[in-house]
């Protein structure tokens, strides 16, 4: 049998029909794939950015920990592409917490964005014609418990001892 490899690496076997895999490679990939955005954010961080070199971002902005101002949010409730180009600053991009900051200026008023790296749905570099598309999944929100109302006191069956003395006419 030869191995034949096709896109991301799928394979053929015998019969002809693509291999179902065991392993999440393409989740491998994807994950692979994100840190050279970091890289590259890093470097524009720490040496600027080279040339006619620029990033557009564009990102999940209702995924949790998307931290943008109401503003953008009301503009932008799903989706938003940034580019950073000649004006941002305090640019981080961290490989442990998968978390991408940065100051830009909409409309002359600075903002600043945080956006986990998962909520990224694609990277590029337009001076090079370079791309990545990537796969965002909304991490699914816990289902609210039901409101459940707190019981009725059950009726005290202890007996009650109850005077006559207030219910009698008092004589003067």
């Amino acid at each position: 049998m030869e191995w034949a490899w096709y896109g991301m690496g799928l394979m053929e076997d015998d019969s002809g029909d693509a291999a179902e895999s065991l392993l999440p490679y393409d989740q491998w990939m994807e994950d692979s794939l994100r840190y050279v955005v970091v890289r590259a954010l890093n470097h524009a961080a720490t040496e600027g950015l080279p040339g006619k070199h620029h990033f557009y971002i564009t990102f999940r902005t209702d995924y949790p920990g998307v931290v943008i101002p109401a503003r953008l949010l009301e503009k932008y409730p799903h989706e938003m592409t940034i580019v950073l180009q000649h004006q941002f600053r305090d640019l981080v991009a961290d490989e442990r917490t998968r978390i991408l900051g940065v100051t830009l200026s909409f409309g002359g008023v600075s903002a600043t964005l945080t956006v986990p790296l998962d909520a990224v749905s694609a990277f590029a570099d337009p001076s090079i014609q370079y791309g990545l598309r990537f796969t965002v999944k909304m991490p699914e929100q816990p289902t609210p418990a039901p409101v459940v109302e707190p019981p009725e006191p059950a009726p005290d069956s202890t007996p009650q001892v109850v005077s006559l003395d207030a219910f009698r006419k008092r004589r003067e």
